[in-house]
């Protein structure tokens, strides 16, 4: 999230308020983690980023936005080509509340802020979780999202694959199903039955991102798994990444600091 560091500070109270921003602690980041990839004997099949590409609010400061997203490419584009880069939308992606206006400046510059796609068996769902928080200003959008979900959940094509997995920005919850409304999840009847209908449909993981700490547990037999960042930490956590292993029976993850990433070996 290029900008946030700056931004946040140490606690949220002592950082720098837009509209003066810098990013050199980020991209210095986010090139360790490409030189970091690169590295890896066993390349990952994709990279995943959860939501919070940069910090700039697409409605707020369009130009410092601008500066933002061209750095966070060049930061990139000397990831192996290997390793395809997939985005997901989060709320300084789209707006708190988007608009038709902050999606589509989203998809002319990231691509879809929803889609589907399977490698090896395993069936891959991105959500744009923002309309689960805020979608007054754009309800038509929200229904068409809600009916694409419906129809992709009963493909026969998921259906056939031996996992299917969800992405999105915003956690349903961080620690407890039951746990209150706040900042960083989402209202919980609709959470409720969001995760009543993945867990119908076979649903067995959820990686989120929002929260800029680690976090997760267990609706059910649903895990709900919450990714610190790269950039910005808010809690105890260093920054990091999570590998992801999916085998014929189970799905395994683990964070890992990019101080002591593991690049050889059984990962």
């Amino acid at each position: 999230q290029l900008g946030l560091m700056f931004n946040y500070g140490t606690n949220g109270k002592d950082g720098t308020p837009y509209p003066a921003s810098k990013w050199d602690q980020e991209i210095e980041l986010c090139k360790q983690s490409v030189e970091i990839m690169n590295r890896m004997e066993q390349k990952p099949a994709f990279f995943i980023v959860c939501g919070d590409l940069v910090d700039a609010f697409p409605d707020k400061y369009p130009d410092i936005r601008e500066k933002q997203m061209k750095d966070l490419r060049d930061a990139y584009k000397n990831l192996d080509p290997s390793i395809p880069m997939i985005c997901v939308c989060g709320n300084h992606d789209v707006g708190n509340s988007p608009t038709h206006e902050t999606i589509n400046k989203y998809k002319s510059s990231f691509g879809d802020d929803y889609f589907y796609f399977s490698f090896q068996g395993v069936f891959f769902i991105v959500l744009n979780s923002q309309f689960y928080e805020d979608s007054t200003h754009v309800p038509d959008l929200y229904k068409v999202h809600e009916d694409w979900l419906e129809d992709v959940l009963n493909m026969e094509e998921r259906k056939t694959c031996k996992h299917t997995v969800i992405f999105q920005h915003i956690p349903w919850f961080l620690n407890q199903p039951d746990e209150p409304k706040e900042y960083f999840n989402i209202e919980p009847d609709l959470r409720i039955r969001k995760l009543d209908r993945f867990r119908e449909a076979g649903v067995k993981k959820i990686f989120c991102g929002h929260y800029h700490r680690n976090a997760g547990g267990f609706y059910k037999d649903l895990e709900v798994i919450v990714t610190s960042a790269i950039g910005c930490q808010i809690g105890p956590d260093d920054h990091g990444m999570r590998i992801v292993n999916v085998s014929e029976d189970q799905i395994e993850h683990k964070y890992h600091s990019l101080s002591s990433f593991p690049t050889s070996g059984d990962l």
